[in-house]
């Protein structure tokens, strides 16, 4: 069976520099770091006391407070950014067969704020079972991807991804497989997260994962930088809305970029460290590259998961050289969580909204608070420091891990009528 095309037709972003697609993306052009001290509650006596939080955000400008309120944080951002995303797509939901429009969702951990003030609640009281009637839907992953079907009718296949970080990803690339071989004609895959909260943060403290750079929250995330110690945490959500090419062009949809392959693979290393040689992340890569049919000397732009860990950096870089040998000296190269911090499961998705502006835009986002080379990082890889560059991206490449070994890239292509 020919295996079909499949297209951006819509995008939404929520994110901590930017709550819409055209504010998120003008501060990734700017160098704008999201990251201050954190608000969502009293942090003095936590190690890390910042975040990359949502700004001048308010659920109710979107959602109506009750229906705001048998949500998760993480639920409700996946609501605010599908709306962005079908309104961007300008679908007529009357004229598309809703038996063959799905949803695929993303979350590395789901309702970590509802788990934690129920259980809370529990612990301070009479200590009689009295839990609220929405904990459950409140709390399980899936509950966005059956909030968006219901909303928008969408009967195709409704489930969600949970691999950690490349949640997202994950739910992309199903999308994009679903659509290719004629298992449905359109998408809203995406993801979301809200972990900056004392369970998010506390737990990932422990881990020593998180920065503690708190006399300077906004150079933080520094990716690549020899001082690097440790990823900054963010929060929001993304929604790209995927079709099948003649399906958009029938309907005259505005065709932002065109996705041409997907990459799956695991590190079978260890459960949270990376491979040191980067051997899953050049694999997924690989895999990617040949799933569109493509070279790799055709790739332009790869936005790396890049967290400003010690290890992550150093081996996917490593995975770069290895796999792309002389042309990885071609590419350019950046880290978009530099600006927006690490989103978790919804990482994959706000930087393959950032692919998929690069290409349409012919810009690569920087990588900012570069001060200090790192000497285990090739200085030769041309990594976007600090400011943005113009050139012509044609495909573009986003990868994302997770804990657990979890790996997954998707190339973007440059969409032309």
């Amino acid at each position: 069976m020919k295996s079909r095309r499949v297209v951006v037709t819509g995008i939404g972003a929520l994110t901590p520099i930017g709550n819409n697609v055209q504010d998120y993306w003008k501060a990734l052009v700017d160098g704008v770091s999201g990251a201050a001290p954190i608000t969502n509650f009293d942090a003095s006596n936590f190690k890390t006391q910042f975040a990359c939080e949502l700004k001048d955000f308010e659920v109710t400008g979107f959602l109506h407070k009750k229906v705001a309120r048998k949500m998760d944080p993480f639920c409700q951002y996946a609501m605010v950014a599908a709306e962005e995303a079908i309104n961007n797509s300008l679908l007529n939901i009357e004229n598309i067969d809703l038996d063959r429009a799905g949803v695929i969702w993303g979350s590395g951990i789901g309702g970590m704020k509802t788990f934690q003030q129920e259980t809370s609640d529990f612990a301070t009281g009479s200590g009689t079972p009295r839990y609220s009637p929405f904990f459950i839907p409140k709390l399980i992953s899936d509950i966005p991807a059956g909030h968006i079907s219901i909303k928008y009718g969408f009967r195709g296949p409704n489930f969600t991804t949970v691999s950690a970080c490349a949640s997202s990803t994950n739910a992309l690339i199903d999308a994009f497989n679903y659509i290719k071989w004629n298992k449905a004609d359109i998408f809203i895959a995406g993801g979301s997260e809200a972990c900056i909260f004392e369970t998010g943060m506390g737990g990932f403290n422990a881990m020593m994962a998180l920065s503690t750079r708190n006399d300077d929250p906004q150079s933080a995330s520094r990716p690549f930088d020899k001082d690097r110690d440790g990823f900054v945490m963010g929060e929001g959500a993304g929604a790209i809305v995927l079709e099948e090419y003649e399906h958009a062009i029938k309907r005259g949809a505005t065709i932002y970029a065109e996705v041409v392959g997907g990459g799956l693979t695991a590190d079978a290393h260890h459960i949270t460290a990376p491979h040191p040689e980067g051997l899953g992340a050049r694999n997924v890569m690989k895999l990617a590259i040949e799933d569109a049919g493509v070279d790799i000397t055709d790739i332009d732009y790869v936005n790396v998961h890049g967290t400003s860990t010690p290890l992550g950096d150093i081996a996917e870089t490593k995975a770069i050289k290895d796999l792309f040998s002389k042309h990885a000296y071609n590419l350019n190269i950046s880290s978009t969580k530099s600006m927006t911090g690490h989103l978790l499961g919804a990482a994959g998705v706000i930087e393959s909204i950032a692919c998929i502006m690069a290409v349409r835009n012919d810009i690569i986002p920087p990588t900012i608070n570069h001060k200090t080379d790192d000497p285990n990082i090739d200085n030769k890889l041309n990594l976007t420091l600090n400011t943005a560059q113009k050139r012509k991206v044609n495909y573009a490449l986003t990868n994302t891990f997770g804990f657990g070994g979890h790996n997954a890239s998707v190339l973007f292509k440059k969409y032309e009528s």
